[in-house]
C-alpha cells in the first residue's frame, strides 16, 4: 500500500487523542467493577425463580456463550485501540451504517445499565429505610460520578480501583464464611427446572457479564494496550466467573432456592444470605458491598458510555460538538449528555425491565464483534495487526455469531423487538443525518475487492497510523535490523536508478535472491514511501519468499537525490525536491504484520523534527544507524582509562553488567564496525553503542555519564 497524503489521508486526519493514563490495574478494575453489580446483588433471586438450584449452571452457560465474543473483542481492541469500542470496530469493519447502529445501541445499553445500577442502590437502602425515595439519590450519584469522570480517566480509574478493592474484600469474606455453611441437600432436584429453564435464565443473567468489554471503549487511554487490555480483560473474566459461580452456589447452599425465589425473586439476595450466616450485621456489611458494587458499575458505565458519542462525533455520525475534548483530556460533552440521559432514566422510567432488554442488544453486539473479526481477517489488510489473535478461527467466531441470537430468541418476543427497534433507529439516523457527511467505508470493501469490486484505501492509512502509536513488540527485530544494516554514503551526484542498483548488489550478498530480482521491486512506485513532513526521506521496500528476517540498507545523499513518482503531487512535492535519506528494506513475504510495523516505526522516527539534522551531521555509518533510534533508547560511551567505565576494559561482552532490557548493539574499533558477541573482548578506545528500554538507558547514563556523540 502506498503511504501518501492522498484525499483519503486528509479525510482520516488524526484528531486530538485522549491521553494514555490507564495501566493494567485500571483496566482490571474497570472491567471487573463494571460487571460485579446486578449480576450478583440483584439477579440471583430472579435467576433462582427461573432455574432453581441449577442457577450457578445458568451463570456458567452465559459465560461460555460470551467467550467467542470476548476473544473477538480483545483481538479487535489490540488491533484498533480507539475510543468508541464496538462502535469503532463495526464502523471500520462493516462501514458507517453498521457503526451507527452499534454506536447508538451500545450507548443506550450502557446508559440503561448505569441507571439500573443506581436504582439498585435503592433496593438495598430500603432494607433500612423502606419509605426512602431513591430517584433523587440516584440522580445525585449520577452527577457525582459525572464530575469524577470530567477530571480524567486516571482519577476515575483510581476511584474505580478503590471501589473494587473494598468490594472484593467483602465478597471474599462472604464466600469464605458461606462456603463453610453450605448444605449440599439444598441442591436436590438440580435439574428440575429442565434445560429450557436453565437456558432462558442464562439469557436473563447475560447482563451480568456486559461490563467486561466496556473497557474497550477507553482503549485509547490505556498504556501499552497490546499487553494491558487482553491481560486485564481475561483476568477480570476469570475473577467474575469464579465469583458468580461460587457465590450463587453459596446462596443456594445456605438459604435454599425457595427463599431466593420467594415472591418471584428476592431483590436483595446477598443481604438475605449474609443475615442467615452471621445475623443483622452481615446484612449491613453486604449492603455496603452492594453500594460499592453499584457505585463501581455506574462510574465505569459513565466512563465507557461517554466515549461512544466522542468516537461518533469524530466520524461525523454525530455533530462535531461531541468530538471535543476538554482541558483535562476528557470528552466533557459526551459525559454531560450521558449523565443527562441517566438522570432522565432514573427519574422517569423504571429501568429494571429495560436493563434486561439492553442485555439482548449487547448479545447482538457480541455476535457482530465476531463477524467483524471475520471481515477484518478476510480483508487481508496488512495493517490489521492485532497483538492478540483469537484462537480456532473461524470456528469460534461462527459459534459466537449463532449462539447469542439463539439465546435472544429464548428470552422472548420483547427483547427481540427492542433489539430490532435500536437497529432501525441507528439505520434511520445514518440515512437521514450522517450518510452525506461521511466519506468512509469499512474493511468489508477489501473483501469485495478480492471479488473484483472496490476497496477503501483510507482504512489502510488509518490502521497504519494506529500502528505508529503502538509499542514495539519484543518479537520484532528492529534493533538487530538497524544494527546490522549496510550503509552507503553518496558523496557525489547520482540518480535513483544508480543507487538502487548499488544497494541491490550489496543486499543480495545476504539474501536468497539476486540483485537483478531486487531492482524492479525497489523501483516499483507502489514500493516507494515518501514521508509526508519534510519530504526528505524515502523508503523503498520489497518482500520476498524464503527470508528468515528483515534486512536493511541505509543511504545518505549529502547533496540530495531526486525521486519523483506520478502521485507525489498529492504530497505537495515538486520534481526538484531533494531526498537526503533513502532506506532500503527487505522483509519476509509470510510476515506482513512485521513488515508494516517495521515501516511505520521507521517512518515515525524519520518524521521527527530532529531526525534530519542528526542524519546530515552524522560522521560515520554508526552515527547514521544511531539516528534511527530514539534518543531515549540509545547510549554511547567510549572506553578509556581515567573515564567512567574504565573497569570494563579487558572484560567480555557477557561480563558487561548492563541493566536488564539493554544490550551492546555495536562497537566502533579503529574505524571498524563490530557486531559484538558474548565472547567479544572490550579494549581501550572502543566506542560502544547500547540500546534498550528507557529506564535501562537512564541507569547507564547515571553509571557512565551523559550520552555524547563523538
Amino acid at each position: 500500500m502506498k503511504h501518501r497524503k492522498t484525499q483519503e489521508q486528509k479525510r482520516v486526519a488524526a484528531p486530538v487523542r485522549l491521553e494514555r493514563q490507564l495501566g493494567l490495574k485500571d483496566v482490571y478494575a474497570l472491567a471487573t467493577g463494571a460487571t460485579l453489580s446486578s449480576g450478583f446483588f440483584l439477579l440471583p433471586g430472579l435467576a433462582a425463580a427461573g432455574a432453581g438450584s441449577a442457577m450457578p449452571l445458568s451463570y456458567l452457560l452465559g459465560a461460555v456463550i460470551l467467550v467467542p465474543g470476548l476473544l473477538s473483542m480483545v483481538e479487535l481492541t489490540t488491533a484498533m485501540p480507539r475510543a468508541g469500542g464496538i462502535y469503532y470496530f463495526l464502523d471500520r469493519s462493516m462501514g458507517p451504517l453498521m457503526g451507527a447502529i452499534g454506536g447508538f445501541g451500545t450507548w443506550v445499553s450502557l446508559i440503561l445499565k448505569s441507571a439500573f445500577a443506581l436504582v439498585g442502590v435503592g433496593a438495598y437502602l430500603q432494607i433500612f429505610a423502606p419509605n426512602l425515595d431513591m430517584a433523587p439519590i440516584a440522580a445525585a450519584f449520577a452527577i457525582c460520578f459525572g464530575v469524577v469522570n470530567v477530571f480524567g480517566a486516571k482519577k476515575s480509574g483510581g476511584f474505580q480501583v478503590l471501589l473494587l478493592c473494598g468490594l472484593l474484600i467483602l465478597l471474599l469474606w462472604f464466600c469464605g464464611v458461606g462456603f463453610l455453611q453450605m448444605e449440599l441437600r439444598e441442591f436436590d432436584g438440580f435439574f428440575e427446572s429442565g434445560s429450557a429453564g436453565i437456558i432462558s435464565t442464562a439469557g436473563l443473567v447475560i447482563v451480568s457479564y456486559m461490563g467486561l468489554t466496556n473497557v474497550a471503549s477507553v482503549a485509547e487511554e490505556v498504556k501499552n494496550p497490546g499487553l494491558n487490555l487482553p491481560l486485564g480483560m481475561f483476568l477480570a473474566f476469570g475473577t467474575i466467573v469464579a465469583i458468580y459461580v461460587l457465590g450463587t452456589s453459596i446462596m443456594v447452599g445456605v438459604v435454599g432456592v425457595e427463599t431466593l425465589a420467594k415472591d418471584g425473586g428476592d431483590l436483595t439476595p446477598i443481604a438475605t444470605v449474609a443475615e442467615a450466616l452471621v445475623g443483622r450485621w452481615g446484612a449491613i456489611a453486604m449492603t455496603v458491598a452492594a453500594l460499592l458494587a453499584f457505585s463501581s458499575v455506574a462510574n465505569a458505565g459513565i466512563l465507557s458510555a461517554s466515549r461512544y458519542p466522542l468516537a461518533m462525533g469524530r466520524d461525523n455520525i454525530l455533530p462535531d460538538l461531541f468530538s471535543r475534548i476538554g482541558s483535562r483530556g476528557t470528552p466533557i460533552i459526551g459525559i454531560i449528555f450521558t449523565v443527562g440521559m441517566i438522570l432522565f432514566a432514573v427519574t422517569v422510567f423504571d429501568p429494571t425491565n429495560i436493563a434486561k432488554l439492553a442485555s439482548a442488544f449487547q448479545l447482538t453486539l457480541f455476535a457482530l464483534a465476531c463477524l467483524a473479526v471475520i471481515v477484518m481477517r478476510e480483508s487481508r489488510i496488512e495493517a490489521y495487526d492485532p497483538v492478540f489473535t483469537s484462537p480456532l478461527y473461524p470456528t469460534v467466531q461462527i459459534f459466537g455469531i449463532l449462539a447469542p441470537f439463539w439465546l435472544i430468541v429464548t428470552m422472548g418476543f420483547l427483547p427481540t423487538l427492542f433489539t430490532f427497534g435500536l437497529i432501525l433507529f441507528g439505520a434511520i439516523w445514518y440515512t437521514y443525518y450522517a450518510r452525506h457527511r461521511v466519506d468512509r467505508e469499512g474493511a468489508i470493501f477489501h473483501v469485495f475487492e478480492r471479488l473484483g469490486k472496490r476497496r477503501y484505501e483510507g482504512l489502510d492509512i488509518e490502521l497504519r497510523e494506529i500502528i505508529k502509536e503502538q509499542e514495539t513488540r519484543d518479537s520484532d527485530p528492529f534493533d538487530q535490523v538497524v544494527t546490522e544494516a549496510y550503509v552507503i554514503d553518496i558523496l557525489h551526484q547520482a540518480t535513483f536508478q544508480e543507487l538502487v542498483t548499488r544497494a541491490s548488489q550489496k543486499l543480495a550478498t545476504q539474501l536468497p535472491v539476486s540483485a537483478s530480482q531486487l531492482i524492479p521491486g525497489f523501483l516499483e512506485e507502489s514500493s516507494i514511501e515518501i514521508t509526508s513532513s519534510a519530504h526528505e526521506v524515502a523508503i523503498t521496500h520489497v518482500r520476498i519468499n524464503g527470508l528468515e528476517r528483515p534486512h536493511m540498507l541505509l543511504a545518505r545523499a549529502q547533496h540530495g537525490l531526486r525521486i519523483y513518482t506520478t502521485s507525489d503531487a498529492q504530497l505537495g512535492r515538486s520534481p526538484d525536491d531533494l531526498i537526503r535519506a533513502i532506506l532500503f528494506i527487505v522483509t519476509p513475504e509470510d510476515n506482513p504484520g512485521q513488515h508494516v510495523r517495521l515501516l511505520t516505526r521507521i517512518m515515525k522516527r524519520s518524521e521527527d523534527d530532529g531526525f534530519m539534522p542528526e542524519w546530515l551531521e552524522a560522521r560515520t555509518g554508526q552515527d547514521l544507524k544511531e539516528a534511527l533510534f530514539h534518543e531515549e533508547v540509545i547510549f554511547a560511551m567510549r572506553l578509556e582509562h581515567g573515564l567512567a567505565g574504565e573497569e570494563l576494559i579487558g572484560k567480555l561482552i557477557r561480563e558487561f553488567p548492563h541493566p536488564e532490557g539493554t544490550l551492546v548493539a555495536m562497537i566502533r574499533r579503529s574505524g571498524e564496525l563490530i557486531i559484538p558477541r558474548g565472547d567479544t573482548e572490550l579494549i581501550e578506545g572502543d566506542r560502544l553503542t547500547l540500546i534498550g528500554r528507557a529506564e535501562g538507558i537512564d541507569q547507564l547514563r547515571e553509571l557512565y555519564g551523559i550520552h555524547t556523540r563523538n
